[in-house]
């Protein structure tokens, strides 16, 4: 099943995974709902502290994810590369730089390799499964922050 990631006019925020919309705030710079969950951000910062009832939390001194809802993430010392969020292991491109795929989810770029465009999940069926859902846009939008 191919999912399709869908992005603004301008083609810069990304704003659909699959059936799931992603409505940003007003003045456009932080997504505040994926689907029907509501995305929590820190009081005085831009990091995201909770995708609906999933609380997320973060190492203290280097600021990687540390735990989403219940899960572990699991990320390497010396880089701070993400390699698992729950369940899922994250493969990476040769560089480390992009995500390539999450657990059975194979991400698929644009021709400049910039952007992520299209996601593949073996198998038949309509619609991406609710807890691949998150896991995929938490490592889309921490792949984005860190630029």
């Amino acid at each position: 099943m191919d999912i399709e990631l869908a992005y603004d006019m301008a083609g810069t925020r990304l704003c659909g995974i699959g059936g799931a919309a992603i409505s940003y705030d007003r003045l456009g710079s932080r997504p505040r709902t994926l689907g029907s969950w509501p995305l929590v951000y820190e009081q005085f910062g831009t990091r995201l502290s909770a995708v609906g009832a999933a609380r997320i939390t973060y190492s203290r001194w280097s600021g990687v994810p540390h735990t989403v809802g219940q899960w572990n993430c699991d990320h390497t010392e010396l880089t701070n590369r993400l390699l698992r969020v729950g369940p899922y292991e994250l493969r990476h491109d040769q560089l480390g730089n992009r995500v390539r795929g999450i657990g059975p989810l194979e991400i698929f770029y644009d021709r400049l390799g910039a952007r992520p465009h299209r996601v593949r999940l073996p198998g038949e069926g309509g619609v991406l499964p609710d807890d691949l859902l998150l896991t995929l846009f938490l490592v889309l939008h921490w792949q984005k922050q860190q630029g």
